[in-house]
């Protein structure tokens, strides 16, 4: 099968429907429900992009040994350019929805293209789980799927690992000729309600005693047994587009999954019962080389999309001739240098890999996830700030219009230099919409883990950088005071 449409990916969740609870209601077409018909319509419009003569030559490359159409995050770098080629890709699906879009479908398609080239490492299991990476990876790229993942362990008893809290993790129960069964629960399964599949591997930090729990797999999601119940969504069913936006379009609900007894075929396990092999695999299949690429783009769209915000509701009531606000807007002018930098020199200072590809470097990436948690939440408390009250005192688009109000709509709504009501009103509502809604806190608190705890990722940024730069300026700089009997004279000359 070549590369998918929009309405084929629709129809495809009409055609195999799954377990789904909203508000205590079982949702019949998760395609057409109104709390994932706006992502389902996003989606859909990512895949019409890569049908798109405009885009094709970006979204998408030629299989090598099929010729047929695959998007461009399933494809093998060899060059600089296949580097850039993923970076412009990545952006253009990332534009549609300014960034707010966490798990559009190439985040997932560069996990499998890492699984796929760090292939050995599912060997260490046995020679059939590679095996069976390769065949998904190819799976998923060929029938152009969309994948969420469910990394976590609900959040139960902190204090106890996952083979101490009886059923309530994720673990497998049976053990078949054919397959496991496995049942517990996970989470975040961000778009899971929307998706194709999912995809289940561990993070680290499982310990001896685990093994149940040490398993890592695929299964589509109306399997039997899989059942989803999400969060509240954002977006009520009463809201408009003009009030929100941004909450009426983007909103990604996130589910709990649930697994009663469902059954794995053993070609789509990847690993199995190996707890060193299971808290490896987010470290060592350099999956983080391209899930950073990939989000660090998205993430780079989403400071830029939020910036410009900013600059836009200082400038329509003059904030901006203040200094304090002139220094916030420094800032943010500067984190979006910092950001496209580090993802320019990921593609430089690209790496080998096994294969004989490349991959993104990853330290600059890795920088970038650490330093994002912290600036995104400061430029959305930048733009609170600035809009000020302003924020709290904006009508709805059902008040204009109003005979009996048009003359005060009219007037007490306007902006500097001529801006009129209407524009501005639907400006503050725009920076409302993701800085004050709950939706735009969700986009805080997701920037925000994201990529783990924050305080683990810069920890282990620490622990697994390559220090020997720093070292050597230090054992250099130790040498300028010689030994305690020098003369001070003799330093000096050398220096």
């Amino acid at each position: 099968m070549a590369i998918r449409n929009g309405a084929q990916f629709t129809e495809g969740l009409r055609y195999r429907p799954r377990e789904v609870w909203v508000r205590g209601e079982r949702v019949k077409d998760v395609s057409t429900h109104a709390a994932f018909a706006g992502s389902v319509h996003q989606l859909a419009r990512l895949y019409d992009m890569q049908h798109d003569p405009a885009h094709q030559d970006i979204l998408t490359y030629r299989i090598p040994e099929t010729q047929e159409l695959a998007a461009t995050a399933f494809m093998p770098s060899y060059v600089h350019a296949d580097l850039v080629k993923h970076r412009h890709a990545y952006r253009l699906w990332a534009e549609t929805n300014f960034g707010l879009m966490g798990r559009s479908p190439d985040f997932l398609n560069v996990t499998l293209l890492a699984f796929f080239e760090g292939r050995e490492l599912f060997a260490e299991g046995g020679a059939q789980f590679a095996d069976n990476v390769s065949a998904y990876y190819r799976y998923v790229r060929d029938g152009d799927l969309f994948l969420s993942h469910a990394l976590v362990s609900p959040q139960n008893d902190r204090s106890k690992q996952s083979s101490e809290l009886g059923n309530l993790h994720l673990r497998v129960i049976k053990e078949r000729d054919d397959g496991i069964i496995v049942s517990g629960a996970r989470m975040i399964g961000t778009l899971g309600p929307v998706a194709d599949e999912m995809l289940v591997y561990n993070l680290p930090g499982l310990k001896p005693g685990d093994d149940n729990h040490a398993i890592s797999f695929a299964i589509p999601m109306d399997a039997p047994g899989l059942r989803q119940i999400c969060r509240e969504p954002y977006d009520a069913p009463n809201r408009t587009s003009f009030d929100h936006p941004l909450s009426t379009r983007f909103e990604e609900n996130d589910s709990l999954l649930i697994f009663k007894e469902v059954f794995v075929p053993w070609e789509r396990v990847f690993c199995y019962r190996n707890v060193s092999l299971a808290n490896r695999i987010y470290i060592d299949s350099a999956l983080r080389n391209h899930t950073a690429h990939q989000t660090n783009v998205r993430a780079l769209t989403k400071m830029q999309f939020v910036t410009g915000l900013c600059i836009a509701i200082a400038r329509s009531i003059k904030a901006d001739q203040f200094l304090h606000v002139q220094k916030m807007l420094g800032e943010l002018v500067c984190d979006v240098e910092f950001v496209k930098s580090g993802i320019v020199r990921s593609e430089v200072e690209a790496e080998p890999t096994s294969v004989g590809t490349i991959r993104p470097s990853l330290p600059p990436l890795q920088a970038l996830r650490s330093y994002l948690p912290r600036a995104y939440p400061r430029a959305i408390e930048y733009l609170q700030t600035i809009g000020a009250g302003g924020f709290m005192l904006m009508p709805t688009g059902a008040d204009f219009g109003v005979p009996e109000i048009n003359e005060d709509m009219s007037a007490h709504y306007v902006g500097a230099d001529g801006m009129g009501s209407l524009e501005r009103v639907r400006l503050f509502k725009l920076a409302w919409d993701l800085a004050g809604e709950a939706f735009g806190q969700r986009l805080v608190q997701y920037e925000r883990y994201y990529a783990g705890d924050p305080v683990r990722t810069l920890a282990a940024t620490y622990l697994g950088g390559e220090h020997s730069e720093m070292a050597a300026l230090v054992k250099a700089a130790l040498a300028l005071g010689g030994e305690p009997s020098s003369p001070r004279h003799t330093a000096l000359a050398v220096a």
